[in-house]
């Protein structure tokens, strides 16, 4: 029986051969970067949706879905449902973007076109949805469809 020592610094052996193995046959992220810049078109240039953050309650009768909107345009704010998906998208300007020379130390908030598309947990009635919007927040309130009633079922002699 060999001794356990020995079992471990083969296993380390191997896995620097492994990883040895690994960095020459891959090259570095950077160096990646800097043969495909000229041949691929500049992504960071294409704008993005960003996704809202959303909360899904049931209160009484309705399913509400509240996300946080602020800095968008209300006018141009879309709600839409289509039988059991709910659908917001918008746009958040930045109060700076018409600045000239800004020049950011730390950034996070998203700015530009947003939308979330959410199935929702229950049939609803979309034809009868709401929103409101206070204070940066978004809510939208939506009527639950009946739920299927229990029949009963009346033997009848033959």
């Amino acid at each position: 029986m060999k001794n356990t020592g020995d079992i471990f610094e083969m296993i380390i052996e191997s896995m620097d051969k492994d990883k040895m193995i690994a960095t020459k046959a891959v090259p570095s992220t950077r160096s990646f970067l800097d043969t495909k810049k000229d041949e691929a078109h500049d992504w960071t240039t294409h704008e993005e949706e960003g996704q809202l953050a959303i909360d899904v309650a049931e209160v009484g009768n309705d399913i509400v879905v509240t996300t946080t909107v602020a800095g968008a345009d209300t006018k141009r704010i879309e709600v839409f449902v289509h039988n059991d998906v709910l659908t917001i998208r918008g746009v958040r300007h930045s109060p700076l973007e018409q600045k000239a020379q800004v020049s950011y130390f730390h950034k996070e908030c998203f700015w530009g076109a947003f939308s979330r598309t959410v199935v929702l947990p229950i049939d609803v009635k979309g034809d009868l949805a709401r929103a409101e919007y206070t204070s940066g927040v978004l809510s939208v309130w939506i009527p639950k469809q009946q739920q299927g009633a229990k029949i009963p079922v009346t033997i009848i002699d033959e």
